[in-house]
């Protein structure tokens, strides 16, 4: 495809993971902070921090399965079992663990939403297409429905490879019709809706993931064609317009194309020059940023209510410092079920393909 050679792992990226899942967490913990107020313009764009997760998604799916699927040698059935290794125990875990605390809690007398025991919402959860419009309500762990995307974004690689693999000559052409096609797709949304589709979820989330994954994928053309330079020049200037970009609340697909230029910069940015972005703690931190995201609102449950019984707090608003201690828990929580869940699943599940002759997963750093 191209005489660059690139590392498999790009650890810089996995580190980027961690910051995504973190934005994400202090957007959901924030209205549990007494005397928060209005969030703050950088707080409030969090959800943005899922665009962030579908950019990365598609580049590096992209980086790893292209070259196979444009020379013949990809396994579908393979890439799917590995995406399903990859997913799908820890959301089948956080699943059954907001129902229990949701039991639980009736059981103790407390107040629980409806739509949390949805059970007609149950079967389009367990099977991953929740946020194809197939579920009645937006039920169990919400945050679920970005991998409800993801699945149908994996369910549709090969279409997305075609066309990537057929533009590899052309790759600045190719981030121009992505990006377009985001800013199109996003003004088009919002005019016949009524609201953005980077705020979208339950019925439109197979939609929202397409036009940053495109662009994503469209982004490692660029990448395996040149990396950018000066990396880490650039990887600083795009981090700082995306930070001002979210924190004046500026239109949310800036803020998408400009998280795109951020994971080129860092991708470009050799491990062996990376730093601390390339250290065994931040890409540990990256490796559970999955964990961390999906446990988000089942401790969200667990320990906002805890602590607003333990400190008194009315309406379940938290002291400052006690909302940072929940807070700062959450990454505590997230390795203890990266560990007990999601790896050790993840591996028999790949070891079950092995002894079955499925396929072997290509070497590169999972999503």
């Amino acid at each position: 495809m191209t005489p660059v050679q690139t590392p498999a792992d790009l650890r810089p990226i996995t580190a980027l993971r961690f910051a995504a899942a973190a934005w994400v967490a202090v957007y959901a913990f924030w209205e549990n902070l007494a005397g928060g107020g209005a969030m703050p313009g950088l707080v409030a764009k969090g959800y943005l921090g899922v665009e962030l997760f579908f950019v990365l998604s598609g580049f590096i799916l992209c980086h790893v399965y292209l070259a196979q699927a444009g020379e013949g040698r990809f396994s579908y059935r393979g890439f799917l079992w590995a995406r399903i290794a990859r997913v799908y125990p820890l959301h089948l875990a956080t699943l059954v663990g907001v129902g229990l605390l949701a039991g639980a809690a009736l059981v103790a007398g407390l107040n629980v939403d409806a739509n949390v025991l949805s059970w007609s919402s149950l079967p389009a959860n367990l099977l991953m297409v929740h946020a194809w419009g197939l579920a009645p309500v937006a039920g169990w762990n919400h945050p679920s429905w970005s991998i409800s995307a993801e699945w149908f974004a994996y369910l549709c690689f090969p279409a997305f490879a075609y066309v990537a693999w057929r533009m590899r000559e052309r790759p600045l052409v190719a981030v121009m019709l992505a990006g377009g096609f985001l800013a199109i797709l996003y003004v088009a949304f919002e005019r016949l809706a009524g609201f953005s589709l980077t705020e979208a979820t339950i019925r439109w989330g197979a939609l929202r993931i397409v036009p940053p994954f495109l662009f994503g994928c469209a982004l490692y053309l660029v990448y395996r064609r040149q990396p950018a330079r000066p990396a880490g020049l650039l990887a600083a200037v795009f981090l700082v317009l995306l930070v001002t970009s979210a924190a004046l609340q500026l239109w949310d697909g800036i803020t998408v194309l400009l998280a795109g230029g951020l994971i080129l910069s860092l991708a470009s940015l050799p491990n062996a020059r990376a730093g601390w972005l390339a250290s065994r703690p931040a890409v540990y931190l990256g490796e559970i940023s999955y964990s961390v995201y999906m446990v988000c609102v089942p401790w969200k449950l667990l320990a906002v209510n805890l602590a607003a019984r333990a400190t008194g707090a009315p309406d379940k608003q938290l002291q400052l410092f006690v909302w940072l201690a929940v807070l700062a828990l959450l990454p505590v929580v997230a390795a203890a079920s990266y560990h007990l869940v999601e790896h050790p699943a993840r591996k028999a599940l790949k070891a079950m393909a092995r002894r079955r002759k499925i396929a072997s997963t290509p070497v590169g750093v999972p999503l």
